[in-house]
């Protein structure tokens, strides 16, 4: 049997197939817009999320020549924190969906910092604009009765995950999973419920709240006419949890970094919900039958957003695929550091009101060592995390850093993230280890799939890269960095 996975993210929506082996069989991706209405405000259109969902998610079982009754079951695995409110009569949004990126509710987390010891204990999230809480009330606050009807029930909110399961089961389900629970700011991580003292202080009407499950399990069954068939919906995991899954990183110790729009870092701390003391993040890595175990997260805003703004900013590259050349191509002795706090700084910096520059330019500084410095920036940012998260957490004998993610497929950045991390770096066979790791949840609980113990030793490497990198040059690299990111963070006056 066949699994069909919606992978549901930041700038493109995509349906993928995986065979009794969990590999890929086929693949149907769309692009939707970037809406950017006010300076540090990112929206979706939901219907654009939507659209693309179900004509990926058809168009792939076209191309392989499929039927809804080819199919075992459906997994889902989405954007994170991405705040949707709708209609539960229409299912129709009340407004464009605030992204994860998005910083208007920067001023409004500052206002609530007296909370924020309370909001680190219950959540294991730091209070910043990143998460869903603060998006939810900027919501109910400024579309029109948009609060009395919440408070009435008329509304519902959810991550993307809960948008797309509400759509796709015709408006039956409303749920979720631990796994995007706990990057709403509202959920408790040691208890595993909704907190209602964080729902009082953020001013969110419990009644706007879905279930949460397991993140394998029967979520429900979309509507006949979706797919001709009603098809079960067994598995969903917010994205970085997904490929955490997707890597078959299942013991305490193992880490992993997913290179797309963002970069995030997650490691495995077990049944252990590690708190930092290095501004890293504690959520659930995944949840099976009530058990749930946790990870602790470092989280880039920027790292294949850099490469895109290359392309569509600057306008100095066409294709992603050419920052990696013009890197080998650039003059080594020019140091040049780009820092892409676009949209502020994330782990383990959090500063909302850093903005990027480019640092060390000369005459002789071309497109070339822009490129590189936009490909280097994603390794000094994994730096920033890796050396946060092992002082909280000791490394494991023999660690190594498992990657994936579409910058993962260049090899000149993946070696200058095992010459900066002074780390060996595995790349897998199966880059798509986000759609992997959705398609492992579904088809486990289909009876598809093995036990995740045996689903982790399949796991293969397509590459090692080894550190090669002396350590002045890398300590003067990093130093280079470290300074480049303090100017971020100047605040004149």
């Amino acid at each position: 049997m066949t699994v069909l996975v919606i992978d549901q993210g930041t700038t493109s929506t995509r349906a993928m197939l995986f065979g009794a082996d969990v590999s890929p069989i086929a693949t149907v991706q769309q692009e939707f817009p970037q809406l950017y209405p006010v300076p540090g405000w990112v929206e979706h259109d939901p219907e654009a999320l939507w659209e693309t969902t179900l004509s990926t998610a058809r168009g792939v079982l076209h191309q392989a020549g499929l039927a809804a009754g080819d199919i075992a079951a459906i997994g889902i695995t989405n954007q994170r924190e991405t705040t949707l409110i709708w209609d539960r009569a229409t299912g129709r949004a009340i407004h464009n969906a605030i992204v994860w990126q998005d910083r208007r509710t920067a001023a409004a987390c500052g206002a609530l910092a007296a909370s924020e010891t309370l909001i680190a204990a219950r959540t294991g999230l730091r209070l910043d604009p990143y998460f869903s809480a603060t998006k939810i009330a900027w919501l109910l606050d400024h579309v029109p009765d948009a609060r009395a009807r919440a408070e009435a029930g008329e509304l519902a909110f959810g991550t993307v995950d809960t948008f797309l399961l509400w759509r796709l089961t015709g408006g039956a389900v409303h749920a979720t999973d631990a796994t995007n629970a706990s990057r709403t700011m509202l959920y408790d991580i040691d208890s595993g419920a909704w907190d209602d003292e964080l729902l009082d202080l953020f001013h969110v009407p419990r009644a706007l709240l879905p279930e949460v499950r397991d993140c394998a399990g029967l979520f429900g069954t979309t509507a006949p006419e979706m797919f001709g068939a009603p098809i079960a919906i067994r598995g969903i995991a917010g994205d970085q949890q997904a490929a955490l899954i997707g890597q078959g990183c299942f013991r305490p110790g193992m880490v992993k970094a997913t290179y797309g729009t963002g970069c995030f870092a997650l490691l495995n701390t077990g049944d252990v919900a590690a708190r930092s003391s290095n501004a890293l993040l504690t959520t659930v890595a995944y949840q099976f039958k009530g058990r749930r175990s946790y990870a602790l997260e470092g989280s880039i805003f920027v790292a294949g957003a850099a490469v895109q703004w290359l392309r569509d900013g600057l306008g100095i590259i066409d294709t992603a695929a050419e920052a990696g050349v013009l890197a080998v191509a650039s003059d080594p002795a020019q140091p040049v550091y780009l820092v892409p706090a676009f949209t502020g700084l994330g782990a383990p910096h959090w500063d909302s009101a850093a903005r990027g520059l480019v640092t060390g330019i000369t005459r002789g500084t071309t497109h070339r060592e822009l490129a590189r410095a936009a490909l280097e920036s994603v390794a000094y940012q994994t730096r920033d995390l890796l050396d946060a998260m092992l002082l909280d957490v000791p490394p494991a004998s023999g660690m190594v850093l498992r990657v994936d993610g579409g910058m993962a497929a260049s090899d000149w950045t993946m070696q200058f993230l095992a010459d900066m991390l002074n780390l060996e770096v595995d790349r897998p066979v199966c880059l798509e280890t986000t759609s992997m790791g959705a398609a492992y949840l579904a088809g486990y609980d289909a009876g598809v799939y093995p036990a995740p113990e045996v689903f982790a030793e399949g796991w293969r490497a397509e590459r090692r890269f080894t550190p090669a990198m002396s350590e002045e040059e890398r300590a003067a690299k990093y130093k280079g960095w470290r300074d480049a990111v303090g100017q971020t963070r100047y605040r004149p006056g």
